[in-house]
């Protein structure tokens, strides 16, 4: 899922080229993405797109070669002056009169030559591993085993493999693409430019290089470097396997007044392998140099304010937010002047709204999660990990809007229920970092599941890598790791190849809070009082079905209603009640006569205490619900759902709790057994503790004294 879609797209033609664009947001001020080689397209930019957007209008075009653009056939419709002739050729089409220009390697060139050329169109330009014509080159070009010999200059290392593009181009552009993103755990970037490149083809290809042999119509010297005099900010990896980094100071040190800033360890596209880091500096240079600076709010002194304090819930599903509303109630016992301002999504957003609590604002931009997983997920099946990958759009934009939240709202404290990418980007950037930062979750590592083979196998264990190079580099960027459970409750499983035990790793990187419930069953009174006071009558037998708050759970109902009669014939009193959540739409349910279907049910926790049975999908929060009242279940976890598979049915276990089913081979009448069987088996699960919350809370609490 992307994280925004364009307001508008279409295209422009320029002698008789389709050149195709699109457009986002509507602010005072264009940022024109340039695009690079034609290798690649405009997705390329969509890292920064999402989020600039929101202050900017933002357009993205595809080079002609690649994306939806043409492919012209002549050599010569791939010069550098034709290049040059698109840009200008969209920025008149769409009325855009001077723009900021964003260039990624070939596209910095151009940006270049617009900038020295055409100075009133261009208010500043940014280059990422900018393509430079002056500088010193790289001596050797890229070792692999079909390429035959070390060649000097570009032009000659391309002509000299023109019969192995034709032949094996797949194979060269996971090689070309691979020496983009020559950082270690680049996968998602190298899996993306590859099959971006497989948009365009090496006979293509061949032309845009064969065409570099056509001097362009104006000099690209160090002159005209020095004739630049918009603001340009240069970014540039110093392990750049494409342009060396030497290439681009030579341009920065004839752009006068220009700025340069170093990624160290950094390839070919910074914008893509480090968003977080070169949005921030996007953003930190156009407020700086153009002086459009959004508007900040008042920071009072420390001493003449309050404690402020920005939660972060995951949104997927609803568990999290009740027990992180659990956590921020203890922490108001501990701190009365504290302020809470939540960053939070639909449909956590809700759950909030009834218990009175604070949403900031800038809640309203944030991209759905929710969506994105429910996009991604199957008939009963969610592949969780791969899912998360695919969510790197998203997680960036969010990122981004955090880190406005939290550079202009002067908060103490930032609480962070596994917001993966806060996490994530301010270990890989400690110097974003611009609060004490409390990280809690319930599970820690990725699982490969045996769909996925070895390939998903080395992808987890990558992922994990990172994850344990962040924590141990960066030992300071968590002021407090809080486990929402006890060290029984981590999986005895490994990291990955060559990686730790998970048990033997978790102990010492996080402290442990037991289980958090939202709001323990004990404080609901008797079971009979809440009964009665929840409308349930005497002598019924209550079954709730329940999926949490998205969409994913259509599927599993379905099944479910259609179990309905089977067991209604075995239990006459039976009196079923469906909680589809507030994604799913009742009507497409179908339910048969005698079930109630409701949709947000805030107390939901004291409805699944109150009854004699429940079915639901593998989510801890609301098993763990469940297992604290003492409620039999059934649970059914997704497949493909690492953490419903390995993490959550592990900790079940532990606690004797539920019945687990697989879906895809349950039929009606197996569920039907499986209900009557739950209902009438003696043993009650391990109790659960009811202190969590206080004791979470009070671990973030020492972080505010």
């Amino acid at each position: 899922m992307r994280a925004k879609l364009a307001d508008s797209e279409g295209f422009i033609t320029r002698d008789g080229v389709k050149l195709a664009y699109e457009s986002y947001g509507a602010g005072a001020e264009t940022i024109l993405f340039i695009p690079p080689w034609s290798i690649v397209h405009s997705r390329i930019y969509k890292a920064q797109l999402p989020y600039f957007s929101e202050r900017f209008r933002c357009i993205a075009y595809d080079g002609r070669g690649n994306g939806k653009s043409d492919r012209p056939e002549d050599v010569t419709a791939y010069t550098l002056d034709n290049y040059l002739a698109d840009a200008l050729a969209m920025m008149d089409g769409l009325e855009v009169e001077q723009a900021v220009l964003v260039g990624l390697s070939f596209g910095g060139l151009l940006a270049s030559i617009l900038a020295a050329y055409h100075p009133t169109r261009v208010r500043a330009a940014i280059l990422a591993g900018t393509v430079s014509t002056i500088g010193p080159a790289h001596q050797e070009r890229f070792a692999a085993s079909h390429f035959l010999a070390e060649r000097d200059s570009y032009d000659g290392w391309n002509k000299f493999n023109r019969d192995y593009w034709l032949k094996s181009y797949p194979d060269f552009a996971e090689f070309f693409v691979r020496n983009i993103c020559s950082e270690p755990h680049s996968t998602k970037q190298i899996e993306d430019g590859v099959g971006w490149a497989a948009e365009t083809d090496g006979p293509t290809l061949i032309k845009t290089v064969e065409a570099r042999n056509i001097p362009p119509q104006f000099d690209v010297s160090a002159e005209m470097y020095r004739s630049i005099r918009c603001p340009v900010l240069f970014i540039h990896g110093d392990n750049d396997q494409i342009q060396p980094c030497e290439r681009a100071r030579a341009a920065h040190a004839a752009v006068s007044g220009s700025e340069f800033v170093t990624i160290r360890g950094g390839g070919h596209n910074p914008l893509g392998r480090y968003p977080a880091k070169a949005n921030a500096l996007i953003n930190d240079f156009i407020d700086r140099r153009l002086a459009i600076r959004p508007p900040a709010r008042e920071v009072l002194p420390h001493s003449a304010r309050q404690k402020r304090a920005l939660y972060l819930s995951s949104p997927i599903g609803l568990g999290h937010g009740r027990r992180d509303i659990a956590i921020a109630r203890e922490l108001r016992k501990l701190h009365p002047d504290l302020t809470v301002d939540w960053l939070a999504q639909d449909p956590v957003t809700r759950l909030l709204e009834a218990g009175n609590e604070h949403v900031h604002p800038l809640s309203a931009r944030l991209a759905s999660e929710t969506r994105h997983i429910e996009l991604e997920s199957g008939e009963h099946e969610l592949h969780c990990f791969q899912a998360l990958r695919r969510m790197d759009e998203v997680l960036i934009k969010n990122f981004m809007i955090f880190q406005d939240a939290v550079e202009q709202g002067a908060y103490d404290i930032v609480i962070a229920d596994e917001a993966w990418d806060i996490d994530h980007y301010w270990h890989e950037h400690p110097e974003l970092k611009k609060a004490k930062l409390v990280w809690l979750t319930d599970f820690v590592g990725y699982v490969p599941m045996p769909s996925g083979g070895k390939h998903e196998a080395l992808l987890t264990t990558d992922y994990n890598a990172e994850m344990i190079e962040h924590i141990e580099q960066h030992p300071g960027v968590r002021d407090r790791a809080i486990f929402v459970g006890h060290p029984e409750d981590v999986v005895p499983l490994s990291f990955g190849a060559d990686l730790p035990l998970m048990r033997d790793w978790v102990p010492r990187h996080f402290d442990f809070a037991g289980y958090v419930i939202g709001e323990h069953p004990q404080t609901f009174g008797s079971r009979q009082f809440l009964r009665e006071a929840l409308g349930y009558r005497n002598g019924e037998q209550i079954c709730i079905v329940t999926v949490g708050g998205s969409g994913i759970g259509a599927h599993l109902i379905k099944r479910v209603l259609q179990a309905y009669p089977i067991v209604k014939a075995r239990l006459p009193a039976l009196r079923m009640v469906v909680v589809a959540g507030p994604r799913i739409d009742p009507a497409s349910l179908r339910a048969p006569e005698g079930v109630e279907i409701r949709s947000f049910v805030a107390d939901l926790d004291r409805h699944l205490a109150a009854c004699d049975l429940a079915l639901v999908q593998g989510g801890l929060t609301t098993c763990m619900e469940l297992a604290a009242a003492g409620t039999p279940f059934v649970y059914f976890p997704l497949r493909n759902h690492f953490e419903q598979n390995f993490h959550v049915a592990h900790r079940l276990r532990r606690y004797g709790a539920g019945i687990q089913m697989d879906f895809a081979s349950s039929t009606p009448d197996m569920i039907a057994d499986a209900m009557m069987l739950a209902m009438s088996r003696p043993d009650r699960p391990k109790p659960v503790e009811a202190d969590g919350a206080r004791r979470a809370a009070a671990m973030i609490g020492e972080l505010l004294a």
